[in-house]
């Protein structure tokens, strides 16, 4: 039988250390925090979002995301205009040169992805890993205990 308490410590280690690799690099040569990549990668598959809609993505507090939106739309990443169907929210779409760092950056990240995962595991491992992990996402992304409670707070 499989030691899930050891599994989710592999799970968690190998996280991090990815995403370490991965933030050095995309610092190092887009001047680019992963964090940032990833907000970018998700406005640019939905076109505009809320900030809310950016914290619940990413399973963090709303207080948090528009930090980090504060910070994107400072580097001239991403523009907020006016929500025409709330008046309350923003709508936060990519700028020219937030589509440029995103474009320059998706090839660095899926070079180091390749080096610690995909030259690692056979294809068909790769693909049984991506639908197991989508699986398990899915169960956590629909029970609410694991969203920051703040995130629903608006």
């Amino acid at each position: 039988m499989t030691d899930l308490t050891a599994l989710f410590t592999d799970l968690v280690r190998l996280e991090t250390r990815l995403y370490n690799v991965l933030d050095t690099r995309l610092k190092a040569e887009h001047d680019l925090p992963l964090g940032q990549f990833e907000f970018l990668r998700f406005i640019e598959s939905h076109g505009t979002a809320r900030v809310f809609d950016l914290a619940r993505a990413m399973a963090i507090t709303v207080g948090a995301t528009s930090k980090a939106v504060d910070r994107l739309e400072s580097a001239g990443r991403v523009r907020r205009t006016a929500n025409p169907h709330d008046r309350r929210s923003s709508l936060v779409a990519l700028t020219p040169a937030g589509e440029h760092a995103l474009a320059a950056a998706s090839p660095t990240v899926e070079s180091e992805l390749n080096t610690w995962v995909g030259s690692v595991l056979p294809a068909g491992v790769l693909e049984q890993l991506g639908t197991s992990l989508s699986m398990l996402r899915q169960r956590a992304e629909a029970d609410s205990r694991t969203d920051r409670r703040e995130v629903f707070k608006t």
